[in-house]
């Protein structure tokens, strides 16, 4: 049998469990062994990360060829997280503002919440479980360890309101693509079958409603400690 098909499909609820806990202890670690060294090994981080963000998806999509699971309401490129690696490798060789700004909001929001309370169907050591985190944890370094903490960006309050226009413009292209589909892209067709945030948000569709001011809350929240330096500065 591949590696790839190492693992089975998922039969207890992965949040929480042993393994969660463990993947989320190595990302403490690693972030914070990263942030003491990050002046050191700058270039290098930048590349690991492209690395990382490029593999992943590259070997997402041929394994889902390899394993005839490759579905258009699946593997479209318009979940969040999937929307957010793409911004980063372009953030990442470009170290455009305009895509840190915006991507630094629903990137870490996204990201997070999804290293928090995984929807993923697969158990350790199957390879769709170290996909889903290693694609998770780099976007998550690619905004806060490398452009935050090594390239010194920062994002402002317009920054805040600008994310919130792409994402929304996101949304309405994932959502027009469920509608033709029949995917669940973005969350915004149904919720997921694994717990979430999205369980206390209301019945379908008014949790999109509580998921738009769940985000702007959110957004300001990731702000805030920019604010604080802006004021230390002045």
């Amino acid at each position: 049998m591949p590696y790839f098909e190492i693992g089975t499909f998922q039969d207890r609820a992965l949040f929480l469990s042993i393994d969660h806990l463990l993947v989320l202890f190595i990302f403490i670690v690693f972030v914070f062994s990263l942030y003491l060294f990050r002046s050191s090994i700058k270039d290098p981080i930048r590349w690991l990360l492209i690395g990382l963000l490029a593999g992943s998806e590259i070997s997402l999509i041929v394994w889902s060829l390899a394993v005839g699971q490759w579905d258009i309401r699946f593997n479209l490129p318009l979940q969040l997280c999937t929307i957010s690696l793409y911004f980063c490798l372009v953030m990442l060789i470009t170290r455009n503002y305009f895509i840190f700004e915006v991507v630094y909001f629903f990137g870490l929001a996204g990201a997070l919440q999804a290293m928090l309370t995984p929807d993923l169907f697969y158990t350790f050591p199957h390879f769709r479980f170290f996909h889903f985190f290693i694609a998770h944890i780099a976007i998550i370094l690619a905004i806060l360890l490398y452009m935050v903490w090594v390239e010194e960006f920062s994002v402002s309050m317009k920054s805040v309101f600008k994310s919130m226009i792409v994402l929304n413009i996101l949304a309405m292209i994932a959502f027009i693509a469920n509608l033709m589909t029949g995917a669940n892209y973005m969350f915004l067709a149904r919720k997921p079958a694994n717990p979430s945030i999205l369980d206390y948000l209301g019945p379908y569709p008014w949790y999109i409603l509580s998921l738009e001011l769940l985000a702007l809350i959110m957004f300001i929240l990731l702000y805030l400690p920019f604010r604080k330096q802006a004021k230390q500065t002045t």
